[in-house]
């Protein structure tokens, strides 16, 4: 297995953050073949997903997670930023994983899909996120 760290800059706002590029350069790194790729972002606050970007899709996910997971005083876990609890629901919808095909050394991916980072936590500017290579 290769593995690799990468630190991303996502800043002081909710942000989802297009880590494609990131996987594509990983796997050309280890001269990938057929295998598996693994994104894990070891964080308790922030999730994974594979979408569409830049045709509002992005705005769309960040619109829904504010709705469905308000910055008010409703949280139990109270510490950070006012709503700070709510981040640490964002595991629970969006996974802190996702394991991609790759095939003759390129991401198995749709058309349109991404491979994002998203990051709801304001109290958080700088994340890791490790890609591992499963030889096939």
């Amino acid at each position: 297995m290769h593995t690799e760290q990468i630190r991303i800059q996502t800043g002081s706002r909710e942000q989802v953050y297009d880590i494609t590029k990131d996987c594509h350069g990983f796997l050309h790194r280890v001269s990938a073949g057929d295998g598996l790729l693994h994104v894990w972002v070891p964080h308790a606050t922030a999730g994974l997903a594979v979408i569409e970007m830049g045709a509002g899709s992005d705005t769309d996910l960040l619109t829904t997670l504010r709705e469905l997971l308000p910055a008010d005083d409703r949280w139990r876990h109270r510490h950070g930023s006012p709503g700070h609890g709510r981040c640490h629901l964002l595991p629970a919808l969006l996974p802190p994983y996702a394991s991609v095909p790759v095939l003759g050394g390129q991401l198995a991916l749709g058309t349109w899909q991404s491979i994002c980072l998203v990051d709801i936590n304001v109290d958080n500017p700088v994340r890791t996120v490790r890609l591992s290579f499963l030889p096939g």
